[in-house]
């Protein structure tokens, strides 16, 4: 008996495959419990119940009744490079690269080049909306982050805050 979802059989082996990566990464923290959670906690829950969705959507995918065995796609790289590369600049910029001179630029304009690189990779990039949405995520940011939770990190670019 085979898979008859080739689509949901490889998306929930990849959600199972993720899902115990973390659960099992977050055993390296201190769990704690309910009421006094220690750090790993969060990550290992959603690790599990991640895990736990992957099965269920590995088991359905042999009860799926797709017509053509909803075959996987090709590989949508340039989608891929953008959110990668996204992210990666997303981290350069928010605490620069000391090794090769690049000083940190803090997460305010982290969030703006996180924005635009990633806009990138769908089909249409228009540049007001985009610049909008990075503005909200960059006000949202700075109230969460560092209003609210109190973390110390770098907010704007180290030559502008001395």
């Amino acid at each position: 008996m085979g898979f008859k979802s080739q689509r949901d059989f490889f998306a929930g082996i990849m959600f199972t495959i993720v899902g115990l990566a973390f659960a099992i990464g977050a055993r390296n923290y201190s769990i704690g419990d309910g009421a006094r959670m220690g750090p790993g906690y969060f990550p290992q829950m959603l690790g599990y119940i991640l895990a736990a969705l992957g099965g269920m959507i590995v088991f359905n995918s042999f009860r799926s009744h797709a017509r053509d065995g909803d075959p996987v796609g090709k590989f949508a790289w340039k989608p891929l490079g953008f959110v990668l590369g996204a992210n990666l600049l997303f981290g350069v910029l928010l605490g620069g690269l000391p090794s090769i001179g690049v000083p940190a630029m803090g997460l305010m304009i982290a969030i703006y080049g996180l924005v635009v690189v990633a806009s990138m990779a769908g089909e249409e990039f228009s540049l007001k909306p985009v610049l909008i949405l990075a503005t909200a995520l960059a006000i949202g940011s700075y109230l969460a982050f560092v209003m609210l939770l109190k973390l110390q990190f770098p907010v704007w670019p180290t030559f502008i805050t001395g």
